[in-house]
Formats: C-alpha cells, sequence, structure tokens
C-alpha cells in the first residue's frame, strides 16, 4: 500500500503535470496520504506498551475428581496506570459461585493469596469477570509489621474456588473424601475446593509474570 502510494506521487510529480492549481492540490492530497500510511504502518509495527494484550489459559486443578471439561481463558490488557484482567470460565455446574484469587504458587500451599472476584455461571456452566489492578510482573504483597514481617513476595496465579464447601464434596471432586473439604478462599474464610488454577506455567513462572510493567 505505501509502495503504491509512493509510486503514485513520483508520477505526479514530472515537470508535464506540475502546471495547475488543481495538480497541487493532488500533490498536497497524496503527500498527505503518503504521511498518514506512515505514521500508521509504524505504529503497526511497534505497538506502544500501554494497550498491549496478554492471554492464557486456566486448567482444572490436578487431583480433582470431576468436571473433566472445566477449564476457562484469561486476557490482561496493560493500561497507563493500571491493567484490565477478564476472566471466562466453562465447563462448570450452573448458577454456581467461585472466588477468583492471585496467589504465588498454583497448587498447595498456594503462599500469599489476593482476592480479587466472585463469578457465577450461568445456565451453560459459563461465566465471566472483569477487574482492574496490578497484575504484572510488578504485582506483589508485603507485610511491613516488625512483629509478623513478610518480605515483598509476587504473585504471579491465579486460582478459582468453589464459594460453597458442599457443591464440590455433592459432585464428587474430592474423591474419598468422606466430609466436605473447607478452605478459606471466599469473602467468610468458609469455601470449597480449588477447581482451576494457572498450573500449565511454572510455579516460578507464572503468567502474570510475562506481562510488562
Amino acid at each position: 500500500m505505501l509502495k503504491s502510494v509512493s509510486s503514485h506521487f513520483s508520477n505526479l510529480t514530472r515537470p508535464a503535470f506540475i502546471k495547475t492549481g488543481r495538480t497541487a492540490a493532488i500533490l498536497a492530497a497524496a503527500a498527505a496520504l503518503a504521511v498518514a500510511l506512515t505514521a500508521a504502518h509504524s505504529a503497526g509495527a511497534s505497538p506502544a506498551r500501554s494497550g498491549g494484550s496478554f492471554t492464557f489459559k486456566l486448567v482444572r486443578t490436578p487431583g480433582v475428581t470431576c468436571l473433566a471439561h472445566a477449564g476457562g481463558s484469561v486476557t490482561i490488557t496493560r493500561g497507563d496506570v493500571n491493567d484490565t484482567m477478564t476472566i471466562k470460565i466453562h465447563g462448570l455446574p450452573t448458577g454456581t459461585g467461585f472466588d477468583l484469587f492471585v496467589i504465588a504458587t498454583p497448587n498447595k500451599p498456594f503462599g500469599l493469596a489476593w482476592y480479587q472476584t466472585d463469578i457465577k455461571t450461568d445456565a451453560n456452566g459459563k461465566g465471566t469477570a472483569t477487574v482492574r489492578g496490578v497484575f504484572n510482573v510488578e504485582t506483589f504483597s508485603v507485610d511491613v509489621d516488625p512483629t509478623a514481617t513478610v518480605a515483598p513476595t509476587h504473585q504471579y496465579h491465579l486460582g478459582l474456588w468453589f464459594n460453597s464447601p458442599s457443591k464440590p464434596f455433592n459432585l464428587g471432586c474430592e474423591g474419598t473424601a468422606t466430609a466436605p473439604i473447607v478452605t478459606p478462599f471466599n469473602g467468610v474464610q468458609h469455601a470449597g475446593i480449588q477447581i482451576l488454577n494457572t498450573s500449565n506455567f511454572p510455579d516460578n513462572a507464572g503468567p502474570l509474570s510475562h506481562v510488562k510493567a
């Protein structure tokens, strides 16, 4: 496209055509178009860091004995001062609540965890949520209380938990467990087991570490 515009502009500059005001106007328009196309081409070749995105999968937590087709995808889009994270899940029980956390490691013991959002599935077992925050290589937590110091710790993984302990138990998700397993992964610290995570990435290089700040 740029080559054809440049060629056309070159042809217009031949002495035989530079005779009228109309030709001058054509020359000016062609030059402006060439500049605009060059700028657009350059922007496409080198996108600004702000506005770039990274998409990755959520996979079923290893050891879970139900919902073989459970999964999800996450897209993180960089902004000028923070990031937008869009989560989509599928293959899950209908009308069911879940809780999403940013965590240090995808599987037990999980490490530091940061509560992000609730997600509820629809009649097709699908759900979605969008949150804003810092979801990139700089994501971390710290506790500077001298009586319980926690060093700055990066959290590059995601985990999704059942909001209710009874739901996964009744679905047969907990293997040989004889009672619902209770975890602290919701707002009242009385949730079910984890169903999805990012264990498809190494423990020390979770997906958030691939998003530039």
